[in-house]
């Protein structure tokens, strides 16, 4: 495994906290780590004839991630970029990565390098499989399968690296059992894709279950982008018109999870789990003070009479919702003035190629805008009071 050559900044500020810090897991996790029952059929990357990489998921190829797509390009972040570097697409999983994307040990390291207390641990191939996934009960298998996994990865490093397990709301039951059993074995919370395989808004009652556990045991639900499968990208278009356009379904992805949050007031859900902690995460915050404005708006409006909440949705967002910022957002310190400097951390997105290597440099001019404590709170005091980190 060749590791590429960077630069590595450190940050002059102490007490910071990646948010969403990604790693490319073990090609054989699932396999490894699933029950016997599921091992023939566990998630697999192979190599096809051609020599280019792809995913087996549930014992079929998928029709997504395959051509060296995305195993060869997931740990570019920094290396292509629109003005320099090239794709190789037969480059092998594993192969030419920065410093930590693998080995917890050299994260860890990485960590120090950067100036870093601990990093929020989130998948990279695990971001791709539920797209093709229909099966309630493989997903289930599989995301155990990860989580056991992870659990093992992030073990030996001082708590510095921090699990956060995987969940499926194809089974909501199964789910809050699995989220209660993984945060029993040391996960500090749980998180789902921007879709529900049956089409289900996120917040719908049947997955009251799972959020009702979340609650129990008082950790967050981070709801995280990944590929989404052909029936949930927006439906104004024509398929044969987006399905080949990766900058338009890589923008409007966020969406989603803006959706997912409405979904939140329309249940009613934190009437019903006051103490719920949602966060979002890899979509930006620019938008929420738009967002929260016109919701509030609809609210006061007759249409708000259908909805079983008793607040505005905005004083739901200050009590219940964190949103993950990209360190070179510049609207970033206006959003924590006008939706409350409690409500938003950063995240590096670390390794992945749809952001540059840069993270670190724009996280600390971000910082120097903001004044104490919003500064630390945004560094890192945020994100440890929503998970419950010690330090």
């Amino acid at each position: 495994m060749a590791q590429l050559q960077e630069r590595i900044y450190k940050i002059k500020y102490r007490g910071a906290v990646d948010a969403d810090g990604h790693i490319l897991e073990a090609a054989d996790c699932w396999e490894q780590y699933c029950e016997a029952k599921y091992k023939p059929t566990a998630i697999r990357v192979k190599t096809d004839a051609e020599g280019y990489q792809y995913f087996e998921i549930n014992g079929t190829p998928s029709r997504v991630s395959r051509r060296g797509q995305p195993f060869s390009t997931i740990g570019n972040m920094g290396k292509v970029t629109r003005e320099h570097g090239t794709v190789n697409l037969r480059l092998k999983y594993g192969d030419e990565l920065p410093l930590g994307a693998m080995d917890a040990k050299d994260r860890v390291r990485r960590l120090d390098l950067e100036g870093l207390d601990a990093a929020i641990i989130y998948p990279s191939l695990g971001l791709s499989w539920e797209t093709e996934c229909d099966d309630a009960a493989y997903a289930q298998a599989m995301t155990r399968a990860y989580n056991r996994w992870l659990i093992d990865w992030c073990a030996d490093t001082g708590g510095r690296l921090i699990p956060v397990a995987h969940l499926s709301l194809g089974d909501p039951v199964a789910a809050a059992a699995e989220l209660e059993r993984a945060v029993k074995a040391g996960c500090m919370g749980g998180w789902v894709v921007q879709f529900v395989m049956n089409g289900k808004p996120h917040a719908h009652p049947d997955h009251d279950v799972l959020f009702a556990k979340a609650e129990e045991l008082g950790v967050p639900i981070g709801i995280h982008p990944s590929l989404e499968p052909q029936w949930a990208l927006p439906g104004r278009y024509k398929l044969d018109y987006v399905r080949k356009q990766p900058f338009f379904l890589n923008v409007t992805a966020s969406d989603s999870i803006r959706h997912a949050l409405v979904s939140f007031m329309e249940y009613g859900t934190f009437e019903k789990f006051p103490k719920l902690k949602i966060i979002i995460l890899e979509v930006g915050a620019g938008w929420a003070s738009y967002w929260l404005d016109r919701m509030d708006a609809v609210y006061d409006t007759v249409i708000g009479r259908t909805l079983p909440i008793k607040r505005k949705p905005s004083e739901y967002f200050r009590r219940n919702v964190w949103i993950s910022a990209d360190p070179d957002e510049h609207s970033l310190p206006a959003m924590m003035q006008l939706c409350g400097e409690d409500r938003f951390f950063w995240a590096s997105d670390f390794p992945h190629p749809d952001h540059t290597g840069d993270y670190m440099e724009e996280l600390e001019e971000l910082a120097d805008k903001l004044p104490e404590p919003a500064r630390a709170k945004m560094l890192g005091d945020n994100v440890r009071r929503a998970y419950n980190i010690a330090g």
